[in-house]
């Protein structure tokens, strides 16, 4: 049986350490509070620039031709992985890494290249031999990102993507923002860009007519398209990056939240232990002069 040293020691321990996690909720609470904001403001214009550039491009005659639009091998994927660059965030890193593992395990014929956003995500598969093409860190570990940050990630992508083009596929993984309790893994395609689709199948058309848009072009298409679409991958990767931010800091706010209240059970099975400890010791004393004093 431990001694009440020991106990008390212990005890001091874990209050000390609940005074940590109390903190670290605190900050993360403060700093989900601007994401959330930053994540509501950016989803509607990111959603409907999706939907006007792939309804455009479903429009656009059949010779009309982009890099970021053609359909190319399929071969050679890119996977942009965006994890934390910290841990105590409970499941979020590893509901991340278990998904991108599990699409890679999927395509055991195609060679993927990782593009890592974080270092939990760069470590993840450094360690198990995989190939990293290109990695960022830093981004979402101060709890805010910059549109200049997303550039920098969104013009590699493309690079590999359209200049150099050693890449047929890209896709990116990342934590969708619902609620601070739960966050939802998206895997997406980012390149080549998608095309809206005019008809729907049978089994999923709805009674509601469809509104398709009729565009006017003021400029040609090529110039068009040449402006838009890497300004499409800039704000879809920018997207990601605000959502995954957010979803860090709430997964993050929960794991404290959960480690304060742990921490507050252990206090009180110690503080038990250490009443149950003393009351011995004091019975061991008081049964010990009894004894004493019989003796004599």
């Amino acid at each position: 049986m431990p001694n009440l040293l020991d106990i008390r020691r212990r005890i001091k321990s874990v209050k000390n350490t609940q005074q940590i996690t109390k903190a670290m909720k605190m900050v993360s609470a403060a700093k989900l509070k601007r994401a959330q904001d930053r994540v509501v403001t950016a989803r509607p214009f990111a959603n409907k620039m999706t939907e006007v550039l792939g309804e455009l491009a479903n429009r656009t005659d059949e010779d009309f031709h982009h890099p970021l639009l053609d359909q190319r091998g399929d071969e050679h994927y890119l996977l942009v992985l965006i994890t934390a660059d910290k841990g105590l965030c409970g499941a979020f890193n590893t509901n991340l890494t278990k998904a991108a593992h599990a699409f890679i395990r999927e395509n055991p014929d195609k060679k993927i290249d990782i593009l890592a956003i974080g270092r939990k995500g760069r470590d993840f598969f450094r360690n198990r031999k995989f190939t990293i093409a290109g990695e960022f860190i830093g981004l979402t570990g101060k709890g805010r990102v910059e549109f200049s940050e997303a550039l920098e990630v969104a013009r590699d992508v493309i690079k590999r993507y359209a200049d150099d083009q050693e890449i047929d596929k890209v896709f990116l993984i990342y934590n969708e923002f619902k609620s601070v309790l739960q966050q939802r893994v998206v895997l997406e395609q980012l390149l080549p860009v998608a095309r809206a689709k005019e008809e729907e199948p049978a089994a999923t058309k709805t009674a509601q007519p469809l509104n398709l848009v009729d565009y006017i072009y003021e400029q040609p298409p090529e110039e068009m398209f040449g402006r838009l679409l890497p300004r499409l991958i800039e704000t879809q990767v920018f997207r990601a990056l605000l959502e995954s931010v957010a979803s860090e800091q709430g997964a993050r706010m929960t794991a404290m939240d959960s480690a304060s209240k742990n921490a507050s059970e252990l206090i009180d099975t110690l503080i038990l232990n250490m009443n149950r400890v003393r009351q011995a010791a004091i019975t061991n004393e008081i049964i010990e002069v009894v004894s004493g004093a019989a003796a004599q």
